[in-house]
């Protein structure tokens, strides 16, 4: 029950975030919104404010902020309806929603590195036989203090400076604490083939270590945590992409790779039980994709009516009411589609009919290579 409750506040959040940078950026625009609603489908509460319908509706995931002149059978011609507003006022209506959605993934992130997120520890967990750090003299409990002069406090630390350290010589100066004694060893890294998580052979330097399961929480001060904030949500941008290009070009099967609803629901789940912390970097990993996702220049999606407002700027007038109709029910098909394939992937992956042996589930799912790579670094 708990974990429901839990689900269901991350889903409304996200929703509600999103909507409420349209209904802002609408009402700076001097738009009308006739109706902003946490749900869809019937209407069960709300209060009416300035013209606008504030509502709570029965089905509970979902949402949406319902503009002056937005449905164009309805349309007046209004000095208050979206359509009346320049191609530039509409945009950043319509791009408001994933913006917001981004600064509150943003705002997560920092938020995180201030309280203090969960990181392993410096210290060696194991030493991998014949790989070059036990040849030269790595023990099991000596913590990595230093790599080429670079201090070293996290195990991300250790990974970054190899991988950086790699590219500037054959060797690696490697300083330890050791019995109160800091030692120095001079490693040549072994270079591995490896698959990263979108499918792809890469050159991976290692020293043949990993990690002591010994979790620290590192924080940061505010402006720092800003700092970091940014920086992960830049990273896990680009990753995303990046992502999005190799299942359009087919370099990662969609199979296994996107998650819908039920996916994001296990994950909320799963992340819930871990603590709060994993549950709001979870979640602002969800508001980035969101914002991301919504962005794509896709009909029905926001981007999708961004590229609308870009044809109407070079044409000088917009796309005929019928033309857009029929681009919109085609990518509503299309967008339904992809979403029962994903959804259904979902239910095989993450709930009890998955593990059925008429849908695959009694073969299991061998260990990725991440789970290996931990211990090859």
């Amino acid at each position: 029950m708990l974990s429901g409750i839990i689900i269901f506040i991350v889903f409304s959040a996200l929703i509600l975030i999103h909507e409420a940078g349209h209904l802002f950026a609408a009402k700076k625009a001097g738009i009308g919104v006739e109706v902003f609603s946490l749900g869809m489908g019937k209407r069960l509460a709300g209060k009416c404010i300035n013209g606008t319908d504030y509502r709570i509706s029965l089905i509970p995931f979902g949402g949406y902020c319902k503009m002056s002149g937005e449905d164009p059978s309805e349309a007046t011609g209004g000095k208050d309806e979206i359509n009346s507003k320049p191609v530039g006022h509409r945009f950043w209506v319509i791009a408001a929603g994933s913006l917001t959605n981004y600064i509150f993934a943003f705002v997560l992130f920092s938020i995180v590195f201030m309280v203090g997120i969960p990181t392993l520890s410096n210290k060696v967990g194991q030493v991998l036989q014949g790989y070059p750090a036990e040849k030269a003299g790595i023990m099991t409990g000596d913590r990595i203090i230093a790599i080429n002069n670079s201090k070293i406090r996290h195990w991300e630390d250790i990974l970054d400076s190899i991988k950086a350290g790699s590219q500037n010589g054959p060797e690696l100066l490697v300083t330890v604490a050791r019995n109160d004694k800091e030692l120095d060893f001079r490693i040549k890294p072994d270079i591995s083939e490896i698959k990263n998580i979108f499918g792809q052979t890469i050159r991976r330097p290692m020293l043949g270590i990993g990690p002591e399961n010994e979790i620290l929480s590192v924080s940061y001060g505010p402006i720092p945590a800003v700092y970091h904030g940014g920086k992960k949500l830049i990273q896990l941008s680009v990753m995303t992409y990046k992502m999005m290009w190799l299942l359009i070009t087919g370099g990662i099967p969609v199979k296994g790779t996107v998650s819908g609803p039920i996916g994001i629901a296990y994950f909320i789940k799963q992340a819930a039980s871990s603590g709060m912390i994993p549950l709001l970097v979870v979640t602002a990993h969800f508001s980035m994709a969101l914002a991301i996702f919504n962005m794509l220049p896709f009909p029905i999606l926001d981007g999708g009516h961004i590229i609308f407002l870009a044809m109407e700027k070079i044409r000088k007038k917009p796309l005929s009411v019928k033309v857009q109709d029929v681009i919109t029910h085609v990518a509503f098909i299309l967008l339904i589609t992809f979403a029962v394939f994903v959804s259904w992937q979902d239910i095989v992956r993450f709930t009890p009919l998955g593990k059925l042996s008429i849908f695959g589930g009694s073969h299991g799912e061998s260990p990725g290579p991440e789970a290996a790579g931990r211990l090859g670094d």
